[in-house]
Order: C-alpha cells, then structure tokens, then sequence
C-alpha cells in the first residue's frame, strides 16, 4: 500500500541517515518503525491490564500457578 506523509525536515533527514547506515531503502525504515511503535503500544496495553488485574486482590486469587507460568512464558522476551 502506497501513502504519503508530510514530516518535519530534520526528521526526514535523520531517517535518510539512518536507512542509510542500516542499509534499507526509506520505506522499509518506516515500516520498521511503524511496527515497533505499534508492538510497543501493545505491551503498554497489556502491561495497563496486568496492573488493573494485580490491583485487585480477588481477581489474583483466580490465577493459577499455570496461568502464571504460561503468561511467564509468553512473555520472557518482552522487555518491560
């Protein structure tokens, strides 16, 4: 899918360096970025409903031990 942004200057310069140096064409830097901004904003909504979970004591009480390990598991790569 084709699309056209408007982006400062000094942003667009910066990401022309940095595609540069990493060497990808623009729109593959954009992409990149793209898809961490969203994975990132993912795990803030994961982490924002794990702490509602966590602040409620009775709900704690509904997690197993698995549950646990399984989310453990799921998320031992995720840098929070």
């Amino acid at each position: 899918m084709k699309t056209a942004i408007s982006i400062p200057d000094n942003l667009f310069n910066d990401a022309e360096l940095t595609a540069k140096q990493l060497g990808l064409a623009r729109s593959q830097l954009y992409v990149k970025a793209i898809q961490e901004f969203i994975e990132h904003h993912n795990k803030d909504s994961i982490t924002e409903k794990l702490n509602a979970l966590n602040s409620n004591s009775e709900n704690m009480d509904e997690i197993s031990d698995a549950g646990v390990e399984s989310l453990r598991e799921a998320t031992k790569d995720d840098s929070w």
